[in-house]
């Protein structure tokens, strides 16, 4: 959880908590509230990892669920504004500097063209802005949901072992934190290599490290199928004003991901390569982002 307080015009009280050293997300809330010692706040925006449909919010890797109206009034706030985390993600966009973007490969965006955003983190998040008027719509989506689509034999006997344990395997099942391990299992078993009981970030850190084969097989095999999801992405929205990665995860992999798969598997697409060539990936190293667009979306509010 990262929390910021805003005054409309900048972030300040940046701070960060562990989901699961709290019970609850009104605890959590209460907790950063008290710790920074400012005014109660009268209006809120909370960007979260889950679909936002209705009153109910159920987290989709977490357990946490909740009312909006039961947590606005137990915070007693006037008002209080719930969005997806990558809707959020995807306002804060106009908002970043070229410093806080990793360009990776070629291509150049036009102006007021759509803008694709997708990005692994616990969870695969979706979503992008259209141009409207003179300003931007985010999306609203679920796209980390959509099936699987496998680039090449190797992938499709991954999606035939990931079939055993899921009736629908989605593109989060492999290119996620939580589809970490699931992908290493596949990929060990293909190769005949030993599986260890391994987190997402023990994977990745041995990946990096250079030192254990199986990781960095399935290390590259992450980034190859966010290139193949990338681009499914940038041709369904025709994102010819870029698309940007971002999430908990890529960030972390630097020059890995620079010099990995993605970009050539963007470009994949057959008779739409050159389509894709010319649309730019941006890899997104802004720690704070997501609040910048959650504080986007409280401004918005009438």
């Amino acid at each position: 959880m990262r929390f910021a307080l805003t005054d409309g015009a900048s972030l300040q009280g940046h701070a960060a908590y562990a989901c699961a050293d709290h019970s609850s997300l009104i605890g959590a809330i209460q907790t950063y509230l008290a710790q920074t010692g400012a005014a109660p706040p009268t209006s809120a925006a909370i960007a979260i990892a889950s679909a936002v449909a209705d009153d109910w919010v159920a987290m989709t890797n977490h357990s946490w669920a909740f009312s909006i109206e039961q947590t606005r009034r137990a915070l007693g706030l006037q008002s209080l504004v719930v969005l997806n985390d990558f809707t959020a993600l995807a306002l804060s966009l106009p908002h970043l500097a070229p410093g806080n973007l990793q360009k990776i490969g070629g291509g150049e965006a036009i102006t007021r063209k759509p803008i694709a955003l997708i990005g692994p983190g616990t969870g695969l998040g979706v979503s992008g802005l259209l141009p409207s008027g003179d300003g931007w719509t985010a999306i609203e989506g679920e796209g980390g949901h959509c099936s699987f689509s496998p680039a090449n034999q190797r992938e499709a006997d991954i999606l035939r072992i990931a079939w055993r344990s899921f009736t629908h395997v989605s593109s989060e099942r492999l290119i996620s934190g939580i589809g970490f391990e699931n992908l290493y299992r596949a990929i060990a078993e293909l190769d005949r290599l030993p599986a260890h009981t391994l987190s997402p970030e023990q994977i990745t850190e041995r990946a990096l490290a250079g030192a254990d084969q199986l990781c960095i097989r399935t290390l590259e095999t992450f980034c190859a199928m966010l290139g193949t999801a990338a681009s499914n992405l940038a041709l369904t929205l025709g994102a010819r004003g870029g698309v940007y990665v971002g999430g908990g995860i890529v960030p972390k992999l630097g020059d890995f991901f620079a010099h990995s798969s993605f970009r050539a598997r963007f470009e994949a697409k057959g008779r739409r390569s050159g389509y894709l060539a010319a649309i730019p990936t941006y890899v997104i190293l802004a720690e704070h982002s997501a609040l910048i667009g959650a504080a986007q979306a409280l401004a918005a509010e009438p």
